[in-house]
């Protein structure tokens, strides 16, 4: 099985900002994004690394920038690590297929969440109050469901524990009402491209999430893009609404620590090979059904 990259640390190439997956050196004009195997659940980062998965959601992400470049810019400038600087050479053999290099942009502080089906939380409030998110809903919907309409469902950007869903004027008083609306119409013509595509290679996007800041004047996607890690991905084939679908994700660590006495706080508890081996083919599998 292929080696597990837990960490990063190039310390003469720049300072680094280490998050959940994803280890980030400053070069200066442009950032370094490095895609470890880290897996987080119930956001903590557990001990166990999933073989192969920083480059599975380095290539997803790299395949849906350039679906999208004729709808928003996008901040990678290269993704070929002979097209990095001379400095990262000595690297090249870590970084290559998991790093991206990219334009420094400043974050809009909102994350723009799409939702296309009826699930998880937003299943959730609708049983509780008839509503996603406080966008009422009609009555009569299963889980699963397919919604009408894409809905967009922001929420905070928490350093830390959870993000907090905000009503879309939270949205226009954050970011003003033109880049409210600006969020709102790109968001959901990016995931309405994605999802069009994806179900012709035999997948349903039930959700996802986008992050979007400004390069000087331009506006552009930053992040990671519809990977599984930002995303819920299921099989048109075994969709069944009125039930919980299975996820080309995470799901099988989320569903192996809900059988553990395990209090959500950190040290995260050691993973099984068993669901390690299972996860990692889980991630190379999405890979090629979306990518070929």
């Amino acid at each position: 099985m292929e080696h597990v990259l837990l960490k990063t640390d190039f310390t003469d190439i720049g300072p680094m900002k280490r998050g959940k997956v994803r280890d980030i050196y400053d070069l200066g004009e442009h950032l370094l994004l490095v895609a470890t195997d880290r897996i987080s659940a119930f956001d903590v980062v557990l001990p166990n690394g999933i073989p192969g998965k920083g480059r599975v959601l380095t290539q997803i992400s790299l395949y849906w920038f350039r679906q999208m470049a004729h709808i928003v810019p996008h901040h990678v400038e290269a993704a070929d690590v002979r097209d990095f600087p001379e400095k990262l050479a000595k690297y090249a053999d870590i970084l290559d297929g998991r790093a991206m290099l990219v334009k420094k942009a400043s974050p809009i502080p909102v994350e723009c969440i799409v939702r296309g089906y009826l699930s998880g939380s937003g299943w959730k409030e609708y049983r509780e109050k008839g509503s996603v998110c406080g966008i009422p809903l009609a009555p009569g919907f299963v889980e699963s469901d397919r919604l009408p309409e894409p809905l967009f469902t922001p929420s905070t950007k928490e350093e830390e524990g959870h993000d907090i869903n905000i009503p879309f004027e939270e949205v226009e008083r954050i970011c003003g009402r033109d880049l409210a609306e600006r969020l709102r119409e790109t968001s959901i013509s990016v995931y309405t491209r994605a999802r069009d595509i994806a179900q012709e290679r035999g997948i349903i996007i039930a959700d996802t999430k986008f992050e979007f800041g400004f390069s000087g004047e331009t506006f552009m996607l930053i992040d990671e893009i519809l990977t599984p890690d930002s995303s819920r991905f299921w099989s048109k084939k075994d969709y069944a609404p009125g039930k919980s679908q299975d996820s080309y994700d995470k799901q099988i660590v989320r569903d192996y620590l809900l059988t553990l006495d395990w209090d959500r706080t950190y040290p995260g508890p050691q993973l099984p090979a068993e669901i390690i081996e299972k996860t990692a083919a889980r991630y190379r599998e999405i890979l090629e059904i979306l990518t070929g």
